[in-house]
């Protein structure tokens, strides 16, 4: 993992569900000065256990000096595009954050268009710490509004996929039909409507506030 720029005050970006047929894209920025890696489980979310991700995510939220969220809607995602909604969540995150940084690492090879020097970072989540802190409270942010998706519509099992396309998934949809969270643009969900174009759609709490 890098360390961070001593003279700027930095930001690490990074996204989850990007690649999801369901719920939002959602990013996290994180601004940790002093973070101290060798007194927090700060690594790639992808390798921990959901145990250790809220612990750490915790951990992040309490002792960072500044964060923020943003968030791309299913409906956001079928007007723009998944690449655009991505790089618009990370701005709002940063957004969102505070304290203003002067640097930013992002996640992966597309710039998000910040006002501010950016450098993109191949799997900077398992390279740059302030990176691998945003992963993580993405992933349990993400998680939790999944969750409640879940309690909502039950029978597409929102907590056990947290939207991604598994044969779960892909059943429930062809099963109960298409959810206003689905995003439209995808195919497994256009071909869904195709193949049901009268369908009924029930619509959930949460699912008017992601309009």
């Amino acid at each position: 993992m890098r360390s961070q720029n001593a003279c700027k005050i930095s930001v690490g970006i990074d996204e989850v569900g990007r690649g999801c047929l369901a719920g939002p894209v959602l990013a996290c920025a994180v601004i940790w000065p002093d973070l101290d890696v060798s007194r927090f489980d700060i690594k790639d979310s992808k390798k921990m256990t959901d145990r250790s991700r809220r612990r750490s995510a915790t951990q992040i939220m309490q002792f960072a000096m500044s964060w923020g969220i943003g968030i791309c809607s299913a409906k956001e995602i079928d007007q723009i595009n998944i690449r655009q909604a991505s790089l618009l969540a990370m701005r709002r995150a940063v957004q969102n954050c505070p304290i203003k940084p002067e640097i930013a690492w992002v996640d992966g090879h597309d710039d998000p268009g910040l006002s501010i020097p950016t450098e993109t970072i191949i799997q900077g989540d398992a390279k740059v710490p302030l990176i691998a802190c945003a992963s993580i409270v993405a992933k349990v942010f993400r998680d939790d509004m999944m969750a409640a998706y879940a309690k909502e519509h039950p029978a597409y099992g929102f907590n056990q996929h947290k939207g991604y396309g598994t044969q779960a998934h892909l059943e429930a949809l062809k099963s109960h039909g298409v959810l206003p969270l689905h995003r439209r643009s995808f195919r497994p969900v256009s071909q869904v409507l195709t193949h049901t174009p009268k369908q009924r759609v029930v619509l959930g709490a949460s699912d008017l506030q992601g309009q």
